[in-house]
């Protein structure tokens, strides 16, 4: 039943540009990033983040249906393998973000977290030149912190650079499920290992909280914008779109959850700070498009070096360039 209705969701996902799903898909779990940190003062950022990987993991089970279970019955030890990492590599991103998110603004602990699959991506490129990215990144995620200022929260921003890591291998690993996986059953068992891992650091404050049933359903609408839509989304871009352009569309997320965290929560900017979002974005750009230029003219197989991918460097065989340039992950498969 749940799968019939899910054709519909198939057809418009295949018809629709990847690019729109990528930025859709920022836009969407901004949305939820800014909801959960209203959440934070019911049931604290590790209780509203156990329940948004909770949820989304019954959610996506409850997609799956039969399939899901042939699938995993049918998955080889080694993808069933790389799914249950996937899982806890999301774990590790979420708590980091959600925890940097209730001491920092929301844009800056993006910012902060973009700085992982970019420096990846830059010490892949080994040309001395492109060190200039990272400087830029570097530069701006100095003007958005201000330490200087002496109100910077060193906790806050070890947060989010221990997220930055989280979010290198998280790109890497998606695509290897998502390879392997039809997206909702890659998913279903990644935030299902999430919310195992995550329980015992999410029940106490869950339990603790003073409207525990409100606490479940502001968190299953947060658990739909996020994690649910985007990383769903997230899997089926990669499917579809070279890792170039993967890069260089989402180098703007930074600067989506800036504009967020303006609309939904009043974070208002200084103009330093605006500056240094503007230095973070036009380096992940540089970047991945640093990354496309790096490929020798007598050798058409793209390089492993966008913020996408950088860190997959493994020794398969490269399969065909996609038409923008970057790498093709494969054909374009149906969700659920």
């Amino acid at each position: 039943m749940i799968t019939s209705l899910l054709s519909p969701v198939r057809a418009a996902l295949v018809r629709t540009p990847p690019a729109l799903l990528l930025l859709a898909g920022m836009f969407v779990l901004h949305t939820g990033s800014a909801l959960a940190v209203r959440a934070f003062s019911e049931a604290g950022p590790l209780g509203v983040t156990w329940l948004r990987l909770l949820w989304a993991a019954l959610v996506l089970g409850a997609l799956g249906g039969r399939p899901l279970w042939r699938a995993l019955r049918t998955a080889a030890p080694r993808d069933l393998g790389a799914a249950v990492i996937l899982g806890t590599i999301s774990a590790g991103m979420m708590v980091f973000y959600s925890a940097a998110t209730a001491r920092i603004d929301l844009g800056t602990a993006t910012a902060l977290e973009f700085l992982g699959p970019l420096a990846v991506a830059v010490l892949a490129l080994r040309r001395r030149r492109e060190a200039v990215w990272l400087a830029a990144a570097a530069v701006g995620v100095l003007l958005l912190t201000r330490p200087w200022s002496g109100g910077a929260d060193l906790l806050g921003v070890v947060l989010g650079l221990s997220g930055a890591v989280c979010v290198a291998f998280y790109i890497v690993l998606t695509q290897r499920v998502g390879s392997t996986f039809r997206a909702v059953h890659g998913l279903a068992v990644a935030m299902a290992v999430s919310a195992v891992l995550t329980a015992p650091l999410g029940l106490p404050p869950v339990l603790a909280a003073p409207d525990i049933p409100a606490v479940l359903g502001t968190t299953l609408v947060i658990a739909v914008l996020f994690p649910l839509v985007p990383f769903l989304l997230e899997m089926v871009v990669l499917q579809r779109m070279g890792r170039t352009a993967f890069s260089t569309f989402g180098s703007l997320e930074p600067a989506v959850s800036l504009v967020m965290g303006m609309a939904l929560i009043g974070q208002s900017p200084g103009w330093i700070q605006a500056a240094g979002m503007a230095l973070v974005v036009a380096a992940g750009i540089g970047a991945a498009r640093g990354g496309r230029s790096a490929r020798s003219p007598s050798d058409p197989r793209p390089t492993r070096s966008a913020p996408a991918g950088g860190a997959a460097a493994d020794a398969a065989p490269e399969p065909p360039a996609a038409p923008d340039g970057g790498e093709r992950v494969r054909a374009p498969e149906c969700v659920g």
